[in-house]
């Protein structure tokens, strides 16, 4: 590889205005400028990145550590937050913690190693991992929580008010004239997941039931087997609608629920969460709970980069958006 030596006697300068050139070009004569050019192309020169973050203290990525990079939710936000790095001349990287907060940790400490921007993350367990995010940001790290929150406001945060999103799902299940609804979700210790579930239970009166169905993970897979579940019980026990954890779990339920030869929503009423591209697509297209999901990667994303470029003036502040129930065939059905 050549070197920014090499650059500079090609060209007949110094170091220091091929470093301008690079770096600064509005600093240089347009005919160095070009001089400088030609030989970076003729010479096939890259600039060393890595040494360049080395000296700087920290690079030009932005970590992010997604929950589940299964979910397309997931995939919206992260255009969010792509759309605002490359706004800032920044490089996203983005990990998979796939709900494991062992791998959580593992990857924590590796950002933790590399020094980057800033790091965006949805944590499995927010609080378990306080002490390891606090290192982030005693090393002079950023660290802002999407599509989570922080219960003790150390830090920026940016989510969606997912009890309210249950709440508005159980109001309008009511209102359809639903009174034994069935939850298909999990796992519990998610914090979506349980503030959704606590939410619809929240506006359910002691006359209503609630049937909860806990699923290991938040799949299509997983939502056929609660699918199955509520098929499987007899017509006078049955769940007349169900709410479920998001989109994915929704289609699976959908499927099964076909499969058994109910209709949807004359015998079960479905309603999921997120509102994803593939709700509205479904056979029966599915009524959801919409949350912003690029707003919501991109403002958490403009949040680190304000924190990383004016420490002394940044505030820590907690943005929580309001989902919306967006009403398709899935439960247009009036009991």
């Amino acid at each position: 590889m050549s070197s920014i030596k090499e650059v500079a006697r090609l060209a007949g300068v110094s170091v220091g205005t091929v470093s301008n050139v690079l770096n600064r070009p509005e600093l240089v004569a347009p005919e160095t400028r070009l001089r400088v050019q030609t030989a970076v192309t003729q010479l096939g020169y890259v600039r060393n990145g890595s040494a360049r973050h080395l000296r700087a203290g920290r690079s030009r990525t932005i970590g992010v550590v997604a929950l589940d990079l299964s979910n397309p939710f997931v995939i919206d936000v992260l255009r969010g937050i792509e759309s605002a790095a490359e706004t800032a001349d920044l490089n996203v990287m983005v990990v998979n913690s796939s709900k494991d907060a062992t791998r959580e940790a593992r990857l924590l400490e590796m950002f933790e190693e590399e020094r980057p921007f800033g790091v965006l993350i949805t944590p499995v367990n927010a609080e378990g991992q306080e002490q390891r995010l606090g290192r982030l940001v005693s090393r002079g790290i950023p660290v802002v929580l999407f599509d989570s929150s922080s219960r003790h406001g150390r830090g920026c945060a940016v989510a969606s008010d997912d009890v309210l999103g249950g709440r508005l799902a159980g109001l309008h299940l009511l209102e359809r004239g639903h009174r034994h609804i069935a939850f298909a979700g999990g796992p519990f210790t998610v914090r979506q997941v349980e503030e959704r579930r606590r939410g619809l239970a929240g506006v359910l009166s002691p006359a209503d039931e609630l049937t909860v169905i806990p699923l290991p993970d938040l799949t299509v897979g997983t939502g056929r087997t609660a699918g199955r579940e509520i098929a499987a019980r007899p017509p006078g026990d049955r769940p007349t609608a169900v709410f479920c954890g998001n989109d994915l779990v929704a289609l699976g339920v959908l499927q099964e629920l076909t499969q058994y030869g109910l209709r949807v929503p004359d015998d079960v009423a479905i309603l999921g969460y997120d509102d994803i591209d593939f709700a509205a697509a479904a056979a029966v297209p599915l009524s959801s709970i919409r949350q912003p999901r690029e707003q919501l990667g991109h403002t958490g994303a403009l949040m680190l980069l304000e924190e990383a470029n004016q420490p002394d003036f940044h505030e820590h502040r907690q943005v929580i958006f309001q989902p919306d129930l967006i009403e398709r065939a899935s439960t247009a059905f009036t009991r």
